[in-house]
């Protein structure tokens, strides 16, 4: 078996692995001791990882048929794979991209305790990054990124005290959010009346929607691991 068949039967392997971290995700069922608000939150983020996973296993029988092409020689069946490799990529969160989008700056405000001094009116939770998240999901967001940790399917957001741990890694605030995508779009989101921005406005939490024409998202830089999912030999 050649070199470069090894190697394309490899990252074949690493894209049903990922398909599998999707599965894992989509059909996580719901503590029924949550909220309505949250069950509705995860009920629509289960509907988009379903519709990704779907994305993605069409993909990955694309990839396949390329890498039996590829075998047999033709260049073109090679150069193919190659722009399918670099568009699940894309997709999986395994290389930077850029774009027009937003940045969102999060920060919790102070209020004034006499003699000069102040505290927090309010601690930012994992669940209103998660509701900014969705909603910049919901609005068209191709990639997003909080405090530089690319959010991919198998991302955790989860408080950890006074932080919040996105892909194992603890952030403080503020948190800056990136997200390319259609810039006004993403935007108006967050902005129109009575919806998110004004909804963590009230609570205490100072919301700065900054748009541009080249917003940077980084690459996802953890390890993927699965100690359990295995490629299906059926």
């Amino acid at each position: 078996m050649s070199k470069f068949t090894c190697v394309s039967i490899a990252l074949v392997a690493m894209i049903m692995g990922l398909i599998t971290a999707f599965q894992f995700r989509a059909i996580g069922g719901v503590d029924q001791s949550v909220s309505y608000d949250r069950v509705q939150e995860l009920t629509m983020e289960k509907k988009r990882l379903e519709e990704d996973l779907e994305h993605l296993q069409e993909k990955a029988a694309d990839l396949v048929a390329k890498v039996e092409e590829a075998g047999k020689g033709s260049k073109e069946a090679v150069a193919a794979f190659r722009d399918e490799l670099a568009e699940v990529e894309v997709h999986a969160g395994l290389v930077p991209v850029s774009g027009p989008g937003v940045e969102i700056i999060l920060e919790s405000s102070f209020e004034p305790a006499g003699l000069g001094g102040s505290y927090i009116k309010y601690t930012i939770k994992d669940d209103d990054i998660l509701k900014v998240i969705n909603e910049l999901r919901g609005a068209g967001a191709e990639a997003l990124a909080i405090n530089g940790q690319r959010i991919m399917a198998t991302s955790e957001i989860r408080m950890a005290g006074h932080h919040i741990n996105v892909n194992l890694t603890r952030l403080s605030p503020p948190y800056i959010i990136t997200a390319v995508g259609n810039s006004a779009a993403l935007k108006s989101s967050l902005e129109i009346k009575d919806g998110l921005g004004e909804y963590l406005n009230d609570l205490g939490i100072t919301v700065s929607i900054h748009s541009g024409d080249e917003v940077l998202v980084p690459a996802y830089n953890g390890t993927l691991r699965f100690d359990y999912a295995k490629v299906s030999q059926k």
